[in-house]
Formats: C-alpha cells, structure tokens, sequence
C-alpha cells in the first residue's frame, strides 16, 4: 500500500506533461511558442484542482496552446462507472402509430462469417422478418408506451422475442437470438453496401467502390475483402470519408498505385493475366471529408501525388503530426505527444492545420442525406465514368501463338 496525496500527484504530473512537451515535440520551436511562460502561466491553477478530470482540462488547455493535432490527454486515477450492455438484435425498431406496437423496421443484413459483423436476427434458425410486431421481449409484454432498449438493458445471454406479422398475439411466434452490445458495425456495414449497390446502379456493374474506416488492421482488413474481387472493374470509387487515420496508407497506396508491366497467357485460360498480378487499369476517384483524419488525409493528399484520380468532397481534418507515447502518467493516465510532422517530397510541411482540399469541392447537402441521396458519391461515380469514356483501358486479347519452327522447313 502506498499513501498518495492527489494534489502533490497532479502536479507531478503537470510537470511530467510539460517535460514531455518540451523533449519530444516534433517541432523545437514549439511553433513558436515560449514554452516554459507557458507552463509558468498554467502552473498556478493546480491550485483550483480538485479532480483528475480538472487536471485534464488544464493540461488540455496548456497543451491546445501550440495549435497542434493529436495532442491527447486522458484517463488517471478516477472512477467511471460501468455501462449497462444491452442485448440488441442487430435491427432498427420503429413505433406503429396505429396499433401502439414496435415493429421491426430493418434488419441489418450483417456478414457472419466475420464477428464484427454478426447480425443476430439473420443467423440460421431465427425466424424474424422485417415488419413483424415485437410483442414481448423474454415474455414481457411491450407496449406503445414503453422503450425496448430499457427491456433489452443487462440482457447478456439469449432474448427471446415473441413476433407475429400483426399487432396481437394470436398467432404468434417466439424467436431467440444472441445478442451483440453494439450496432455500430452493423450500421456502418450496413452504409457500405448501400454504397456499393448504388455504385454498380449507376455504372451498371462498370465501377467498383470500396471503403477504408481507418487505416490500421480494419482498414487493411475492409481493402482485401473489397478490393480484389473488384480487380477486373473498369473503374473503382476509393471512399476515405470518415476515416479515422493510422499507419497502413503507404502499403494500400502501394497496392493501388502499381502500373502494368506486361501481360501473360496459359494454356488453361482464355482471360489476360497481368504482371504485377494484382494491377488496377481503370480510372479512379477517391472522397474525401470533414472527418478524413490523421492518415486518412495522408492518403489522399499522396491519392493525388500519384496520379489516381481527383479527390471529392470537402476539406479534411487537417491534423497529421505523427503521434508518440513516452509511457503512462504517475496515476496511469495517459499523454500523447505530437512527435513526426508530415512533410511534402520537396520538405515543406503540409496538411497540418490546413487539410487536404478536394478537386471538386461538393458538399452532402442535408435535404440530399435526409432523403437517401449521397451526391458525392454519385459525382465520384460520374467522374470515373467521363474518363472511361475518354481514355478507356483494357487489357490486350491473347496474340496469336508464336511459330518457331525455320521458314524453310515443312511442318510435319
């Protein structure tokens, strides 16, 4: 057991914040910035602390000073209670106004083959459907004026559902799932396949369209999953809107980046084989938004540099310096100092503070959202298909096999 005196911890750790600053901090200029009259003017509010979330946001306010992304502070000795987890059925439910019952509105069509996008009321053996009443929820009736999630709170094991196609238990049905705690994944799943659907509506089946939520394992995850079956497409819609940066977007630059080499042929297969194997032909489009973030914006500025295609959509983030982490603070929490700026081939900084801008600046316009409509992806699909038109790429057909045997000799 050791004693510990808050007010001496925090401001152990308010020295440890501002040392941290001053060794590692990617710029020694500290932007300018006079770092210890900074401190020395933060300093004396410790006095008014009396909570480690206090400490935080006079760290926060000291650290904002130096205008930088990726300045992160959080966590410490200080209790947060635990959420209740609720059982969700991976589906929305809606109130039918008539009858004063919930119905299921949409079942999330999930891919369970892969955790993270399990959907339980689609797994083999679950009988729902969209547009059955929900009547009770492990045999407690609900009504109009109650709310399903509160019933569904601490709901960790299976939940059986009574379902029927109208609003009264005649005829009724009961239905057991697995819950998930979470339909985040689902929803953005869920966005994903809208998106691909409307991209193969509108290009009849010519142009691809994959997504990259981060650009760390999920992401490097979601590229292979989407992006070789769609190798053979005319074009591809590269969509980094939201995408909340990493580490991985030199490896998915390197792999949409390669150049055809040269073709071959086998004795099996009628179709062009590519050298490198795996080589893209066809023009791209890549979006971009207020929420490309970190690494994310990192792709789409180097997008550009290569020659890919035009960027869509609005100004990103604009926060790119590099984050490191010295350890944790005295009480365990936790600050991450901005320690790598990003820099062009030609070494001037860019992109931090300013943000990645679009070719074609296009915002999603709310009237557009609220109705289904994405017009920047439709103006991404648009642009890959002008210049299919203008500059179409294809691969060649096999050439006609080769004869070697001399010219002056009959074959046999």
């Amino acid at each position: 057991m050791v004693d510990s005196v808050p007010a001496e911890e925090w401001a152990e750790i308010f020295r440890e914040v501002w040392r941290r600053y001053r060794d590692f901090f990617y710029a020694r200029n500290m932007h300018g910035y006079d770092w210890k009259a900074l401190g020395d003017q933060y300093r004396p509010l410790l006095k008014y602390v009396t909570h480690r979330s206090d400490l935080t946001y006079v760290l926060s306010e000291l650290v904002g000073e130096l205008d930088v992304g990726h300045a992160f502070l959080g966590g410490g000795d200080f209790f947060q209670p635990a959420r209740p987890k609720v059982g969700l059925p991976g589906a929305r439910l809606e109130l039918d106004e008539a009858s004063r019952r919930y119905r299921i509105n949409r079942i999330y069509r999930g891919q369970n083959e892969e955790p993270r996008y399990r959907s339980p009321l689609t797994e083999v053996g679950v009988d729902a459907r969209e547009g059955d009443f929900v009547l009770a929820i492990d045999g407690e009736e609900l009504k109009g004026s109650d709310d399903p999630y509160r019933m569904l709170r601490y709901k960790t094991g299976p939940v059986t559902l009574t379902l029927n196609g109208a609003p009264s238990f005649e005829g009724a049905r009961q239905v057991t799932y697995s819950p998930i705690d979470s339909e985040v994944n689902l929803r953005y799943l869920d966005f994903v396949l809208r998106s691909r659907e409307r991209v193969e509506q509108l290009s009849g089946g010519r142009v691809g369209y994959l997504h990259l939520p981060d650009m760390s394992a999920w992401g490097l995850a979601e590229f292979m999953k989407c992006y070789y079956p769609q190798i053979r497409k005319d074009g591809l819609v590269v969509d980094v809107r939201a995408n909340s940066g990493g580490n991985a977007s030199e490896m998915i630059l390197e792999r949409l980046g390669r150049r055809l080499l040269g073709t071959d042929f086998s004795a099996v297969a009628e179709r062009t084989g590519t050298y490198p194997d795996t080589v893209f032909l066809g023009p791209m489009a890549c979006l971009i938004s207020a929420t490309t973030e970190s690494d994310g914006e990192i792709f789409a500025h180097h997008f550009r540099t290569l020659g890919l295609g035009p960027l869509i959509g609005v100004r990103t983030w604009g926060g790119v310096v590099g984050l490191s982490n010295a350890g944790p603070l005295l009480d365990g929490g936790y600050v991450g100092v901005p320690g790598e700026g990003t820099a062009s081939r030609t070494g001037e900084w860019i992109i931090e503070g300013e943000g990645v801008h679009p070719d074609v600046e296009l915002e999603d316009d709310p009237r557009s959202m609220l109705a289904g409509r994405d017009v920047q992806l439709d103006r991404a699909v648009e642009e890959v298909l002008r210049r299919l038109a203008e500059h179409p790429a294809r691969l060649p057909r096999r050439p006609a096999d080769p004869v070697k045997t001399p010219a002056d000799l009959p074959m046999r």
